[in-house]
């Protein structure tokens, strides 16, 4: 799909894009009056005005080495405020070693990168710290080579204790443990607004594609195909536009305590669970349960080939805390179209779902689109890169599309690790960007392949 045909459909359905359509230069406003701007055009939620990296050093990675000067991993080790661009595009081998975050003001700018762009494999990304934008990476954990239940427990993107967080179209797929969270300690200090600082909050997870995460691989517990764990007391959480596909359960599961929005997203082919909520006594121990809130409005469910239609409803339960539930314009059908339970248990617990009339927690610059526009927005923009994905997200749209393929044990099921090969290269031209927001001046900065692959 070109960038004139991502235009017109999301000028149809009222969409922001991946990027603005820019014609003329933009002169950044100094540095006094970007306080109040959003961390890129179109960012939603509690995160939407993080600054990233914005105004920091920019910082060039030339190699796709794992480590070492010149390197992703070194660019994200760096100090201070910094925005991290891509001169090379190929795959990284991360030789199951995770990228760690921890020094907070950083943009990551995948969307710099020459085609094919960057694709990490064999490990994954913990985000710490805060003032964070990772946008059009994508991330491949899978097996590594692994045996049954070694140990092999891989996030693809994980946030620990974080806050301020975007990512923003990463196409993030063959996780071993979750492919997208966001987690932190359960407690930290004694009342529930200490334990909710302590962890996580205000992160966004906007127009990713979280898929085939591994069920029967190398975690330590066995079968663990999940999509999102949203970790205990996480606030302030917004999960919109994203593809969840061919995962078990967690698509997303809200834990203990959680306050969050799910909004216009796109579930297929989910196991016996989809979105689910869970306060798990066991872990909660002598603390007094926290009644978890959860907005959910224009979201699509579609059944496929792994789906246990008899078992599987739009929002389950488990564990012994309540949940307070708005729900509107959500739809869930089977492979056929027929409709789905909107609610169940999986536990017999006495945990109840709350139904209000108003919802319990809500963004107030959010404005979602018909639950029946949604297949076709989220087809076209999630993911990295929509105007050049590679062939694994081709194919994994194809198969939502048409309601074809399965959750998976092994990457090699799906065609396994992209080659490794030699490294294409394009210098970064900082005059071709808008620096605030890392979007180009004109359409033909964003690098694409001589024939358009793509939906």
């Amino acid at each position: 799909m070109t960038l004139a045909r991502i235009a017109a459909v999301a000028a149809a359905l009222a969409l922001p894009l991946a990027f603005p359509m820019v014609g003329v230069a933009q002169t950044p406003a100094p540095a006094a009056a970007e306080a109040g701007l959003p961390a890129f055009p179109g960012a939603q939620g509690w995160a939407a005005r993080t600054i990233g990296g914005r105004g920091g050093e920019i910082i060039r990675v030339t190699n796709l080495n794992s480590e070492g000067p010149g390197s992703l991993r070194a660019a994200i080790e760096a100090d201070g405020p910094r925005i991290v661009v891509f001169e090379v595009g190929g795959v990284i081998d991360l030789n199951r070693k995770t990228l760690k975050i921890a020094n907070p003001f950083i943009t990551i700018a995948g969307q710099t990168a020459p085609s094919p762009g960057i694709t990490l494999i064999r490990g994954g990304m913990d985000i710490g710290g805060h003032d964070v934008i990772v946008q059009h990476i994508r991330i491949r954990p899978g097996s590594a080579g692994q045996e049954w239940m070694s140990g092999w427990d891989e996030d693809s993107i994980s946030t620990q204790t974080a806050y301020n967080v975007i990512v923003d179209h990463c196409s993030l797929e063959w996780g071993t443990d979750e492919n997208l969270s966001a987690s932190g300690p359960r407690f930290t200090g004694s009342t529930p607004e200490e334990w909710r600082a302590g962890t996580s909050h205000d992160i966004t997870f906007s127009n990713n594609i979280v898929a085939e995460s591994l069920a029967y691989a190398s975690h330590s517990k066995g079968e663990h195909s999940k999509g999102s764990l949203i970790h205990d007391n996480v606030t302030g959480l917004l999960i919109v536009g994203n593809l969840y596909a061919h995962n078990y359960e967690r698509s997303p599961l809200f834990k203990g305590g959680v306050h969050g929005v799910i909004a216009n997203n796109l579930i297929y082919d989910p196991g016996p669970r989809a979105i689910h909520y869970n306060l798990a006594p066991e872990e909660w121990l002598n603390h007094p349960y926290e009644v978890g809130k959860m907005t959910v409005v224009g979201n699509v469910l579609r059944a496929g080939p792994s789906t246990p239609t008899d078992r599987l409803a739009f929002m389950m339960i488990g564990g012994a805390g309540d949940v307070e539930f708005y729900g509107r314009d959500n739809i869930a059908v089977d492979q056929v179209g027929e409709p789905l339970r909107m609610f169940g248990r999986y536990t017999t617990a006495p945990a109840r779902i709350i139904e209000t009339r108003r919802p319990p927690v809500w963004w107030d610059g959010l404005t979602p689109i018909p639950a029946e526009q949604v297949q076709v927005s989220v087809l076209s923009q999630a993911g990295a890169r929509p105007w050049d994905r590679d062939m694994r997200d081709v194919l994994l749209i194809a198969e939502v599309a048409e309601g074809r393929g399965e959750i998976i044990d092994n990457e090699r099921e799906v065609g396994g690790y992209p080659a490794i090969v030699e490294a294409t290269r394009k210098p970064f031209n900082p005059d071709d960007w808008d620096l605030r927001f890392m979007t180009p001046l004109r359409d033909e900065v964003l690098d694409r392949p001589a024939q358009r692959r793509g939906t």
